[in-house]
């Protein structure tokens, strides 16, 4: 984002996670749905193709667009398995390829044990939510607010961008995610040391109490590891409250500059 802002494009925040993040669909004012349509099938034909041995390209087509319509969900071999058509074994081979190749982003879950059973599953997210708004038939800014997955998508922009502004700095990104066997979660935990920086994702514009519910818990839950807690939001307000950072979204990366 500071990137994007620096060469003077001021693009609302809902068309930089519909356009994503290639420099250049900015610099030679692509038309989002040639270029993404293009840049898959060439992906899809010539690289993954080449790397796999695919025999059914339509077959995997509907792989990734599953992928893309399960954002920010545990992800769940057997169910992906069965709904493409192949072993779950190959499921999870394409999705190691689709991470060494930089198309999607896996964020695991925080394993050790608060006295509460903790899932084991990770999620899968998409390194440029632009690709992943194509694969989901997204063409406009208003189909995309108004999109099921919005949420789903405004949380991938969101860690996306902390994990690019780590490896800004030269830095491992130390991100993962909680959630107990209750479904009670954090969108995630930022790893400081020995303590636990909790993060939640919210893509509404106006703050409302509830949305701190998850930082409290986690602070119950990990009293010991649990420091402070950041709460990024589509809104514009950034202030201080109490324990926690109430963030907009443009700005979250300065959550994790090096004074904080």
């Amino acid at each position: 984002m500071q990137e994007i802002r620096n060469a003077n494009i001021r693009d609302s925040i809902e068309e930089i996670i519909l356009k994503g993040g290639y420099p250049r669909l900015y610099k030679e004012n692509l038309p989002i749905s040639n270029a993404y349509s293009s840049y898959f099938q060439t992906y899809v034909e010539r690289d993954v193709r080449q790397i796999l041995q695919i025999k059914d390209v339509i077959q995997f087509e509907r792989f990734i667009k599953l992928t893309a319509s399960r954002i920010g969900q545990l992800v769940n071999y057997a169910s992906l398995a069965s709904d493409v058509g192949v072993s779950a074994v190959t499921i999870k081979e394409w999705i190691a390829v689709l991470e060494a190749t930089y198309i999607l982003v896996r964020l695991e879950p925080y394993f050790e044990n608060f006295g509460k059973r903790l899932i084991k599953c990770p999620k899968l997210y998409f390194a440029d939510t632009g690709l992943a708004c194509h694969l989901l038939g997204i063409e406009t800014v208003q189909q995309l607010t108004k999109d099921p997955l919005y949420g789903n998508l405004f949380e991938n922009w969101v860690i996306v961008e902390l994990m690019k502004a780590r490896y800004n700095q030269a830095m491992d990104p130390r991100f993962s995610f909680y959630r107990d066997v209750s479904g009670r979660e954090v969108d995630l935990l930022f790893q400081k040391g020995s303590r636990l920086i909790p993060i939640e994702i919210k893509s509404g514009k106006t703050f409302s109490s509830h949305f701190l519910d998850g930082l409290q818990y986690f602070h119950q839950q990990a009293p010991q590891k649990a420091e402070g807690g950041a709460l990024i939001y589509a809104g514009q307000k950034t202030q201080k409250m109490g324990n926690f950072q109430l963030i907009n979204a443009e700005n979250c990366s300065l959550l994790l500059s090096k004074d904080q």
